[in-house]
């Protein structure tokens, strides 16, 4: 089990947000796609949400649909939404489960879970046509504490390598085990950074999170990542047992979590797609995906014990409920973000110093897209 230790965290004074164009130009946009969101390793679910065979995810990353599947000897697979035969998409819905094959609706080509053309309707006596060398198009894909990374490099860094830092870091939650118990989707007229920016300090947290200053006081933040793609610290909570209407906890202890995160809140993000918010008896998580300069797209889970499930103690409604509620404040001031940097008046403002750590994901970002 590992301690927490606060790290010294440093500010640059005279910090500033970023220009105008990181938010609203389209060359800036097909930027990020390229050098990030086709280089990076994304969150895209969690193991629990494709748990048998022929259970599928369908995943949109820059531009490109991916089908996350499970085979039938337990393995996890990514695959591009692309036929080998004309390139047709195969499959629409957003999430299901395959009989037994993935099949083309358009000449039934037809593929097994693990992405072997097996069924190819009057191919037999076309010259020089092997079905061995026309699988389904792979991406690389592994697990992080139970969660689901994708990454759409030819040869991406080893995800071991990258979250190298975060080793053992969140074993004591028993991440993996966890299971969703709801899903919301935001539709945010915003962009994608700002997200992140906001997500990263509570100094809005008085005026724009009333109900959430009540129950872990805005200026309590501890931070131990504060530097790098992987930032983030705790938050204790000073009324309660947990952050949800109540104020009680609505679910059982969610793993071997040390007798003082029981009052704790823990907010990590994890570049370029995760926000990691772990609560004692329940984890938040977020995956951001951009869709244009002024559009982001966030799906929202809420995990929990899977034992808790069935309980009559466990009240999911009282935690996601009350995220819900703090979530749409969140977008909606980052909405008038969005429309106020649009502006000929917006220029660079200056960080405060409880905003380290928006200012460090800042230099993060700009790293990632080769402009440190």
């Amino acid at each position: 089990m590992r301690t927490f230790h606060k790290t010294v965290e440093t500010f640059t004074p005279g910090a500033k947000t970023l220009p105008q164009k990181y938010f609203v130009a389209d060359d800036i946009f097909a930027k990020e796609r390229q050098n990030i969101f086709s280089r990076e390793w994304l969150y895209v679910g969690h193991q629990s949400q494709s748990e048998h065979a022929g259970d599928y995810l369908l995943v949109e990353i820059a531009g490109e649909s991916l089908i996350i599947v499970r085979d039938k000897k337990g393995q996890l697979h990514g695959f591009y939404n692309v036929c080998r035969h004309r390139g047709t998409r195969m499959c629409e819905e957003q999430r299901g489960q395959f009989a037994n094959t993935i099949q083309c609706p358009y000449h039934a080509w037809t593929y097994g879970l693990d992405g072997r053309l097996l069924g190819t309707p009057h191919m037999e006596d076309v010259e020089g046509f092997d079905k061995a060398e026309h699988s389904l198009h792979a991406v690389s894909l592994t697990l992080w504490e139970g969660f689901i990374f994708v990454n759409l490099a030819e040869k991406p860094v080893p995800l071991v390598e990258r979250f190298a830092p975060l080793e053992g870091k969140f074993s004591h939650w028993n991440l993996p085990k966890l299971r969703s118990a709801k899903t919301i989707e935001y539709d945010v007229r915003a962009n994608w950074k700002l997200i992140f920016e906001n997500y990263s300090e509570c100094y809005h947290c008085p005026l724009v999170h009333p109900e959430l200053s009540k129950l872990s006081p805005y200026d309590s933040a501890e931070n131990d990542l504060c530097e790098g793609p992987f930032l983030g610290g705790f938050m204790p909570i000073t009324r309660g047992n947990s952050l949800s209407l109540s104020g009680n906890a609505c679910a059982l202890p969610l793993g071997d979590i040390k007798a003082e995160d029981h009052h704790r809140v823990f907010y990590y993000s994890i570049f370029p797609n995760m926000l990691l918010s772990m609560h004692p008896d329940y984890v938040m998580v977020h995956q951001i995906w951009p869709r244009s300069p002024d559009r982001t797209l966030i799906v929202c889970d809420w995990f929990f014990h899977p034992d808790a499930f069935g309980r009559p103690d466990f009240k999911p409604a009282d935690a996601i409920d009350f995220w819900d509620m703090t979530n749409r404040q969140d977008w909606h001031v980052c909405e008038l973000s969005q429309q106020g940097i649009g502006s000929r008046a917006y220029k660079p403002g200056f960080y405060s110093p409880r905003e380290s750590i928006s200012a460090a994901w800042d230099r993060e970002y700009l790293r990632a897209i080769g402009e440190s």
